[in-house]
């Protein structure tokens, strides 16, 4: 997996830019971008949300966390034409089977636990308040009020 420092110094140099320039560009302090690469300081979430705006990658591109550098803007743009209504298919009604096993899964028990819903309470939380997450709420806000003129 890719680390966080791998990653700038990878989006750095394929800009061809040096670490004083890619430090002067984005206004950070002049040895920011070594720090950043050495892994001897990790960047502020803001100054992550700054590089990843600059490189146009998406923050979990920057960290490491994804192998796709596209932005959920970019990617959501093309998802559905503006102008056409969003069709969520409905599920089909299950039939109950009588069964002698307990009925849940293991999914339903890791999801339970309270320890785990916190966390995902935190990610979506943290991926809502992200600039890409803002733009995506102002984008289906938009749409909402479209469909109710």
């Amino acid at each position: 997996m890719v680390t966080l420092a791998q990653r700038i110094e990878e989006l750095r140099t394929a800009r061809g830019l040096s670490r004083p320039a890619a430090a002067a560009a984005l206004g950070f302090p002049k040895g920011a971008f070594e720090k950043f690469e050495t892994g001897r300081q990790t960047p502020t979430k803001d100054q992550q949300e700054k590089m990843a705006n600059y490189f146009g990658v998406s923050l979990f591109y920057l960290r490491g966390e994804s192998s796709d550098p596209t932005r959920q803007e970019d990617w959501m743009s093309g998802a559905v034409p503006q102008d056409e209504p969003v069709h969520v298919p409905t599920p089909a009604p299950r039939k109950a089977q009588p069964s002698a096993q307990p009925q849940g899964t293991v999914m339903d028990s890791v999801l339970s636990s309270k320890q785990v819903q916190d966390l995902l309470r935190s990610i979506v939380l943290d991926t809502l308040r992200s600039p890409e997450g803002q733009e995506l709420i102002a984008k289906a806000v938009h749409r909402e009020l479209l469909k109710q003129k």
